[in-house]
């Protein structure tokens, strides 16, 4: 008897449950970073500086529930935003979801790990550096929160 298929391959974003919208972050910490956005021109540059609640070990906010009262620029992804936001990086399960592209290997729906979205080496684990200690945003310029990452090789399976 086949498995039935997963709810991101059968659900559009729309029909997910809070539950299962939440469930699609993989856990990078990347749209967490500031951006800088440059008058006049409106270009968008990525830094490595994490907002002050994200924990740089885990990459998970410190205060997810409250991060809007503290963080007031905070974004809370929603569907109808999706489209207006250009800066989430490309390998964000909403945004591949949303372009109709499968989820990696690495992402925790897929692998049934949250680990392995920090072993393939996607997280910003190791890569960031917090916005208390950061000074000046356009000092700390980086091009990979922006790019498709390139994972680690996932794990062989055992042979038999």
């Amino acid at each position: 008897m086949a498995r039935p298929l997963p709810f991101w391959k059968t659900k559009t974003l729309a029909d997910m449950t809070v539950e299962e919208w939440e469930s699609l972050c993989d856990g990078c910490g990347r749209c967490c970073l500031h951006k800088v956005r440059y008058d006049g021109t409106g270009d968008l540059a990525f830094t490595n500086v994490a907002c002050r609640l994200l924990n740089l070990e885990t990459a998970q906010c410190s205060d997810y529930t409250n991060r809007r009262r503290k963080v007031p620029d905070c974004v809370q992804l929603t569907q109808a935003d999706l489209k207006e936001i250009d800066w989430l990086p490309p390998s964000c399960a909403y945004r591949l979801i949303d372009e109709g592209k499968p989820l990696a290997w690495w992402h925790p729906l897929v692998s049934g790990d949250p680990q392995t979205v920090h072993a393939a080496g996607v997280s910003i684990r190791g890569r960031a550096l917090s916005e208390k200690r950061a000074g000046m945003l356009e000092h700390h310029l980086a091009d990979w929160p922006g790019q498709m990452p390139r994972p680690k090789k996932p794990p062989k399976e055992p042979s038999p």
